[in-house]
């Protein structure tokens, strides 16, 4: 079983932006080097067996051109598909459109996979929740796909019953907080004021676990 602390460290997260047709967008980078051939990496990403065993179940057309939906989450397009290094696609969620680019690298320790999504976020909001808005649900998701090549078996938070009740117990609560704070890191990191970084950040964690509500 993947270590939280460990895993926390292996991640490496940054932030920028893109200028898009319609303004500039927020760029999330976050990536990791799995001990694993590439091709195992390519086929858990993209094989919907696999996929549902770390992420989440998916249908479709899982293929360049074709639509995607996971039970319960995002669906959208796969724009691009270049096996087994990379592909693109759309990511659309309550009526929003945003992107993401999943690449793969063979590197001496394993293979390095990094996802950058593209998102326009209202800057009320961004103020408000940070970047850890989303980078908080990609790192829960490389956590399943790090557990998911370890062992190659189900990881906790590989549905959205289990995730919320993950999120809730001692190690979940642990791991939402770090990565919060990884991702204030980040933001920090690209320009943002600290105490508004770690404010943003406590009040992601608290969505996350729940806090929020009690």
């Amino acid at each position: 079983m993947t270590d939280v602390n460990h895993q926390i460290a292996a991640v490496r997260r940054r932030l920028g932006t893109r200028m898009l047709d319609a303004g500039d967008a927020h760029v999330l980078t976050i990536g990791q080097t799995h001990d694993a051939p590439v091709d195992d990496v390519w086929d858990a990403v993209t094989g919907p067996e696999r996929i549902s065993r770390w992420f989440l179940p998916v249908t479709g057309d899982l293929r360049e051109g074709g639509h995607y939906r996971l039970e319960g989450d995002a669906g959208g397009t796969i724009s691009s598909c270049d096996p087994p290094t990379s592909f693109t696609a759309t990511w659309e969620f309550s009526g929003q459109v945003s992107w993401i680019e999943v690449s793969l690298a063979v590197e001496p320790a394993g293979t390095r996979l990094e996802l950058v999504h593209i998102c326009h976020v209202d800057d009320e909001m961004w103020e408000w929740f940070g970047p850890g808005a989303v980078g908080v649900g990609w790192d829960m998701a490389l956590l399943g796909l790090a557990r998911h090549l370890d062992a190659g078996a189900p990881a906790d938070p590989a549905d959205p019953a289990g995730a919320e009740g993950w999120t809730a117990s001692d190690e979940g609560r642990r791991f939402v907080e770090l990565s919060s704070d990884r991702w204030r890191l980040a933001d920090v990191e690209s320009g943002n004021d600290e105490p508004a970084a770690r404010a943003a950040a406590a009040r992601t964690a608290a969505v996350y676990t729940g806090d929020d509500a009690r």
